[in-house]
């Protein structure tokens, strides 16, 4: 359920002055192990036995995060190591978080021990050096744990940064009361999904097939489905492309939607918003797979109408993307690191953990619990009695792999309804709403020292 207070927070990302300012100059000096190498043993940083050592020892911590499992998940670490303690703080969603955290980083004092950061974020923290590097932790031990997607979400730039907390792998939701009654069969490719955005406004132009006013999020996993890599990061080298194949892919066939008038302008996770997927105004949403516990705790009035498909697909292409998800990271500012280490270990890795937050409604990242046969065989009456985890499963398999953010992806974000939002607002061509994000992105980066270069 990572995205459910984000997403609603998506229009107010911008973050705090001089976020980025500076970030080319660090980007080359981290060091650290990408590739899941370990210093266990030993090394620099004590290994993992420095991690044991400092749970023994005990100490005090502070955990900034927004995710609803987070009081239970305390409890149960300070149960199990009752000389910690943890003082948590509710940081009120990711862009609320991110100003936060920038904030106390610039101050040079008051930053938490351990941080919630979405992975898109996480590279405007790791560039600048604000945060620890855990390969020293033998933190790359742990890699087979994660999917091959996340854990790719938390490394990078020569060092392992978190720990999975979640995934987002994308499903079509659907709400089978108005499929029903007007006759709408569950599309398997985007050209049947098109198909059925024309035949139910056809026959109730009072209901939307789809629902999009032009979200930054929604836009970015789309491409990364239809084989896109616009954003490519090395150091302070950054190229931006969002005309390559696969962007183009998207744009046009969400053009048939866009351009045709077939899209819904609910703004997304508004009051308004939560009632048209309870009333059955809204007919699909393609999103990431923590949606369920989202509709089951936010949209009551749906329960036993929706029900959870395979994304559709371009044509015979089996690829799907990841919308969302999140990590924790320890702080440079941190007094005691090997403590906070231990705890993001084993908030994060440990067993009694994930089963506190899945039982919030958080869809995992840990291999061990997407292939459980109890999480897969899991049915869900809210949704029918479907098995809605392996729907969701089978679309983890199939994430395309290189998918890479900006540096600044959060500011991107935050400028996306200036450029391509207007293509929605407008019903015109979205790849021309793209070239203006590119422009404006080109020249931000070259004003925080980067060299960028524009497909």
């Amino acid at each position: 359920m990572s995205l459910h207070p984000r997403r609603r927070l998506r229009g107010a990302a911008v973050l705090a002055a001089g976020v980025v300012v500076g970030l080319a100059l660090a980007a080359c000096s981290s060091s650290g192990g990408s590739s899941g190498g370990s210093t266990s043993a030993g090394g620099s940083g004590g290994g993992s036995a420095a991690l044991d050592a400092a749970l023994s020892k005990g100490g005090e911590i502070t955990y900034w995060t927004w995710t609803p499992s987070a009081k239970a998940q305390v409890a149960a670490f300070e149960q199990a190591y009752p000389n910690v303690k943890v003082n948590l703080v509710d940081s009120g969603g990711a862009g609320d978080t991110n100003t936060k955290l920038q904030n106390a980083i610039k101050a040079g004092s008051g930053a938490p021990d351990v941080v919630q950061v979405e992975y898109q974020s996480l590279l405007q923290f790791v560039l600048p050096k604000d945060l620890v590097d855990l390969t020293k932790y033998g933190f790359g031990d742990l890699k087979s744990k994660y999917s091959a997607s996340t854990w790719g979400a938390v490394t990078g730039a020569n060092g392992i940064w978190g720990l999975p907390q979640d995934s987002g792998p994308m499903a079509l939701f659907y709400n089978k009361t108005v499929f029903d009654k007007y006759g709408l069969t569950v599309p398997k490719t985007w050209d049947d999904y098109i198909a059925g955005a024309k035949k139910l406004h056809a026959a109730d132009p009072t209901k939307f097939y789809v629902n999009d006013t032009g979200d930054a999020g929604m836009t970015t996993s789309l491409i990364w489905q239809a084989g896109g890599r616009p954003f490519k990061s090395d150091g302070d080298k950054v190229s931006i492309n969002l005309q390559d194949a696969g962007s183009k892919k998207f744009a046009d066939m969400w053009n048939q939607l866009n351009e045709g008038g077939l899209l819904g302008n609910i703004p997304g996770w508004s009051d308004q918003w939560f009632k048209a997927l309870g009333d059955g105004t809204i007919a699909t949403l393609v999103t990431g797979g923590w949606m369920p516990g989202v509709f089951e705790a936010s949209v009551p009035a749906g329960k036993g109408q929706w029900r959870v498909a395979p994304m559709p697909t371009f044509g015979s292409d089996t690829a799907t993307a990841e919308n969302g998800g999140s990590t924790e990271v320890v702080v440079k500012q941190s007094k005691n690191p090997e403590l906070a280490a231990a705890f993001l270990r084993w908030l994060n890795s440990d067993p009694a953990s994930v089963k506190v937050f899945l039982a919030s409604g958080g869809f995992p990242a840990t291999t061990a619990d997407l292939e459980s046969a109890d999480f897969q065989g899991k049915t869900d009456d809210y949704f029918g009695g479907q098995q809605v985890n392996k729907v969701i499963v089978d679309s983890s398999k199939n994430v395309g792999t290189g998918w890479q953010y900006l540096p600044w992806q959060s500011y991107a974000n935050s400028i996306f309804s200036d450029t391509v939002g207007k293509a929605f607002l407008n019903k015109s061509d979205i790849n021309e709403g793209l070239k203006a994000w590119q422009d404006q992105n080109v020249s931000y980066g070259k004003e925080q020292g980067f060299t960028v270069t524009a497909g």
